[in-house]
């Protein structure tokens, strides 16, 4: 008999789901020379290295150590554990040349200090700048003791720059002018015109999307003069953001959310407003110079194993007069970055096109609260960060509102992600932007759910009045995948949770009415009937159902052919690496771009290093 999966452990279908890792003991003394004890490792690492003395190097690891690489030596993502699996992938992969010790700041260098959560397990931390037959990379390195020697627990290899393929910024920057005679001088004006049209050549990338993972990896691309064109069906870049409901403002907080190269300047919101952050795109794109065409579609494509390029046509609005041209483009590579999921998830309910009520629709076509609605009634279907963002609009209009939650929820309040969960890393004070990303992702997903076990148990401790006050009344609350919380989730599932900014505590006053655990049987006329006979009226319904898998996508724009060979997107791998997104997909030539601003800005220099590997 199959044992049903609870619904806070649930995962995206056919991904794993990551163990709890464990972290080794903690050293005997805090009387360590963090120095001495480094140069010590390194010492033999780089002898062995160069040597390419692969069963030397895995002998420095714990037994049960773990090499987490960013594109560095495998040119994909990778984690492996164990002295015998990093063995195969030492042995199968490029090499390790030289690992040099990152003193560049305070907060690089070596120190005793907490190689988990919340300190109890003691060992020494360290960055590094390594070169590998592929180029350069950064990386952070941790020591635990074993016996009296000190062994590496984790070791992570970032690239961040490949050999003779390296960033056209600071001192690369382009000059901007050529000086002396030159009869056929344009000014920028004229270059950028004839670029952004793509009036004598092809785009070598075609990007769908100009939100914030389009316009983050085409900057990336810029960076490695490789010609990037992003379309989008809006009017305006942005309008993705500003058609969303009224009220929407970024529930992370500004620190955690800065974009490649140009950063939030220092007077802007903790927490961007819908609108705030489509202006700020539309700024973004016309600083770097990145290459749009907005109120555009692709109408047909093709790919071609002969010649490794697509054939893409696009119908492009133009003009005062929206005149309509049709473009031929041949890229050798297509991103999708369409959001973070796929097509709406709006279940067929029996009924709904008899609904005779003002409104049913799902969240994302849904444009606010009227303003002029007292005493009518809303029921909105969902209960994660859009379903109560909405619920909490239709109250303050004045509407008598219902959530109905399915299934439990992850609640944490905003002032604990802040003040617990990214406190340390991304804060006013804390380290720059590129460092907090490479101590964030230097950590084995096994070990980040161990340390997001710790992290939730503090969270909840900080929200207990709240998430108690939602028990009693009728809102089911968890703690995420084997208790590790919301990060866990978002990166397992990609939904499921709230993150408070109000909503919970008008659950608890009863000014948003619950209706937990029934399943709806049929939409009715002027309500909801559900599965136990109950009924609710509704004058309005909005579905916060959230969206199918990516892969779903792919098969409406590119059809049957390709969808088929592409991998299923989002959830972890078997290694802890989330599949297809961001990597190869299993078709050649197409690549998947999404995630929330943090996930956008650290894996678009990643997922841009390999398609200039792959062109160079």
């Amino acid at each position: 008999m199959t044992v049903p999966i609870a619904s806070k452990d649930r995962i995206e279908p056919g991904s794993f789901n990551v163990p709890v890792g464990k972290f080794p003991a903690t050293c005997t003394s805090t009387n360590i020379d963090p120095d001495k004890v480094v140069s010590a490792v390194l010492d033999q690492l780089n002898a062995a290295a160069a040597q390419n003395d692969v069963p030397t190097i895995a002998n420095l690891f714990l037994e049960d150590g773990f090499w987490r690489d960013h594109l560095a030596l495998s040119l994909d993502l990778h984690t492996v554990k164990g002295r015998e699996n990093i063995t195969t992938f030492l042995n199968t992969n490029r090499r390790l040349l030289k690992v040099e010790l990152d003193r560049s700041s305070a907060f690089h260098a070596p120190h005793v200090g907490p190689i988990d959560a919340f300190g109890d397990v003691i060992g020494v931390e360290f960055f590094i700048n390594a070169t590998t037959e592929v180029g350069n990379a950064k990386g952070i390195v941790r020591l635990a003791e074993k016996d009296g020697d000190w062994k590496i627990f984790t070791f992570f290899t970032c690239l961040v720059e490949l050999n003779g393929a390296e960033e056209n910024v600071n001192h690369r920057r382009p000059v901007g002018v050529q000086h002396g005679e030159q009869p056929d001088r344009q000014n920028w004006q004229d270059r950028r015109t004839s670029e952004s049209n793509f009036e004598t050549q092809n785009p070598t990338v075609l990007i769908i999307g100009a939100g914030q993972a389009g316009l983050s990896i085409a900057a990336r691309l810029k960076m490695l003069k490789i010609d990037a064109l992003i379309i989008d069906k809006e009017d305006r870049i942005g309008d993705n953001w500003r058609s969303r409901y009224h009220q929407l403002v970024l529930h992370d907080p500004v620190w955690f959310d800065h974009m490649p190269y140009l950063p939030f300047p220092s007077n802007w919101p903790v927490f961007t407003p819908k609108d705030k952050l489509a202006e700020f795109f539309e700024c973004y794109t016309k600083l770097l110079e990145l290459n749009v065409w907005t109120q555009t579609t692709l109408e047909s494509s093709s790919w071609s194993d002969a010649t490794h390029e697509w054939t893409i046509s696009l119908q492009r609005r133009i003009g005062p007069d929206d005149n309509v041209e049709t473009r031929i483009v041949h890229p050798r590579h297509v991103i999708q970055a369409t959001g973070h999921s796929g097509k709406m998830n709006l279940p067929l309910f029996k009924g709904v096109e008899g609904f005779r009520g003002d409104r049913i629709c799902h969240s994302a076509e849904f444009p606010g609260a009227g303003t002029s609605s007292r005493g009518k009634k809303a029921v909105v279907v969902g209960s994660c960060n859009s379903g109560h963002d909405i619920a909490q609009d239709y109250h303050e209009k004045g509407y008598e509102v219902t959530m109905v939650q399915r299934s439990s929820t992850t609640v944490v309040s905003s002032s604990a992600i802040v003040n617990i969960g990214l406190k340390g890393l991304y804060e006013e004070n804390g380290p720059a932007t590129d460092d907090a990303d490479l101590f964030l992702w230097s950590i084995p997903s096994e070990l980040f759910k161990a340390q997001q076990v710790k992290v939730t148990a503090v969270q909840n401790q900080h929200d207990k009045e709240t998430l108690d006050g939602l028990e009693r009344a009728g809102f089911q609350v968890d703690r995420g995948p084997d208790d590790a919380g919301l990060l866990m989730k978002y990166l397992q599932r990609g939904g499921g949770y709230y993150i408070d900014v109000g909503a919970s505590q008008l659950i608890i006053d009863g000014k948003i009415k619950v209706k937990q655990g029934q399943e709806i049987k049929e939409i009715l006329p002027h309500g909801i009937l559900f599965a136990d006979g109950t009924q609710l009226e509704a004058d309005e319904i909005v579905f916060a159902t959230g969206y199918q898998n990516m892969r779903t996508q792919a098969r409406a724009l590119f059809g049957d052919a390709v969808a088929d060979r592409v991998g299923d997107v989002w959830g972890m791998d078997a290694e802890g690496e989330m599949r297809t997104m961001w990597r190869r997909s299993g078709h050649p030539g197409l690549w998947f771009m999404g995630g929330n601003l943090a996930l956008c800005r650290y894996y678009s220099r990643l997922l841009a290093m390999q398609i200039k590997a792959e062109c160079e």
